[in-house]
């Protein structure tokens, strides 16, 4: 696996051993979500190194630091996440997992060593005007890290004009990329269901509340909401991926569970598919007698990329890959980043480096340490283009 550039500057090219050796030694321990110790650890030191003050603790295990040029201007925030995912990777690699059952099979490892070597190259070549907030973000994985960190005050303590991000993407080929204003990844809120009944023997059902049966046609209503009660023209799911009842064939249950998630492009429709999910918990409540609790563990909104951000974004991409190889109108990726909540705070923009490897979250998923310095580069040249 390669990428390459010829537009990639020597200064940052020549730091791609050692953003290797960092996010290779991520990758060999790494951290679910708010448990990112070691990790933040790395970064902090790091950072601390670069002489550069490590603001650490903002929810949970984020770190934050600031390269100021000491000249007015815009402040421009990077974002990189930190965390883990909960399985095993499929690899043979000497620096592989050292920790079963967590891997780095989504990239963040790279992520986090990109923005390093954007650290150590701003400290060297800093910004002409202005000042740049790295945001190093614990828990993207479904565990709300970035409403933590803005709930800790990350921008009222480092205010931003424009914010960040990227992560690789084995969808598209190596040496090319992806950015588009608008939506550009789905929101995401997970569901669940817990269904309580009045269990009993299966030779007489007229004695029970039999909570399995609701579940299984709550299950099906839900399938129904997309089509009927949300227009089948809007990019909207609701997927069931769990229905739990049950020990043996002839006892009936006296609790069922279901769970499942919910994507869209929209808020309002976000809006739409939980309020209607609701409104079905409450009737089949009322229809069959059964306590019927729905929860929302995690929901996050869609990933809106400004206009004016995403335009800079593909010609700073452009300046790095060639303008030919940067996609603007490539459809939105079914997929979802609580990097939102920092686009819902600031204009910015999501975007994508293409890569070759198998899909995110694959056990044999391989980030490949050649998009480092291509990253770095991408984002040095959105800070040069706005910061001077």
């Amino acid at each position: 696996m390669t990428v390459s550039s010829p537009h990639v500057p020597e200064s940052i090219s020549a730091l791609a051993p050692t953003m290797t050796d960092w996010r290779q030694a991520i990758h060999a321990w790494p951290e679910l979500g708010f448990e990112e110790q070691r990790t933040s650890a790395l970064v902090a030191d790091t950072l601390r190194a670069l002489g550069l003050q490590a603001h650490t603790g903002l929810g949970g295990t984020g770190v934050v630091a600031v390269i100021d040029s000491g000249v007015p201007g815009l402040s421009i925030g990077l974002r990189a996440d930190m965390d883990a995912l909960p399985m095993d990777e499929d690899s043979d690699l000497p620096f592989r997992s050292q920790r079963p059952g967590v891997a780095h099979t989504c990239g963040h490892d790279g992520h986090t060593a990109a923005l390093l070597g954007v650290a150590r190259h701003l400290v060297a070549h800093p910004p002409a005007s202005g000042r740049v907030v790295l945001i190093f973000q614990p828990a993207e994985e479904g565990g709300r890290g970035a409403i933590r960190m803005i709930e800790d005050g990350l921008f009222d303590r480092f205010p931003c004009d424009e914010v960040y991000a990227f992560h690789n993407m084995p969808a598209l080929p190596s040496g090319r990329a992806s950015v588009r204003a608008g939506a550009t990844l789905q929101s995401l809120a997970v569901f669940e269901i817990a269904i309580e009944g009045i269990g009993g023997h299966a030779a007489a059902p007229h004695r029970a509340n039999d909570p399995l049966q609701v579940a299984a046609r709550l299950a099906v209503d839900i399938g129904a909401i997309v089509g009927r009660h949300i227009d089948p023209m809007e990019a909207a799911l609701i997927n069931v991926g769990s229905l739990q009842a049950g020990t043996t064939h002839n006892i009936i249950p006296s609790t069922a569970s279901l769970s499942g998630t919910i994507r869209s492009l929209s808020t309002d429709v976000h809006e739409a598919l939980l309020a209607r999910l609701r409104a079905l918990c409450e009737g089949h409540a009322q229809i069959s007698g059964c306590t019927i609790g729905l929860e929302i563990p995690h929901s996050c909104p869609p990933c809106v990329n400004a206009p004016a951000q995403a335009a800079l974004a593909a010609e700073a991409i452009g300046d790095v890959l060639g303008a030919e190889n940067v996609s603007t109108d490539l459809r939105a990726y079914p997929f979802s980043d609580d990097f939102s909540y920092m686009l819902q705070q600031w204009p910015g923009a999501y975007l994508f480096l293409g890569m070759d490897s198998a899909m995110c979250h694959h056990p044999t998923f391989r980030f490949d340490d050649a998009l480092l310095p291509v990253a770095v580069a991408v984002f040095d040249r959105i800070v040069r283009r706005r910061l001077g």
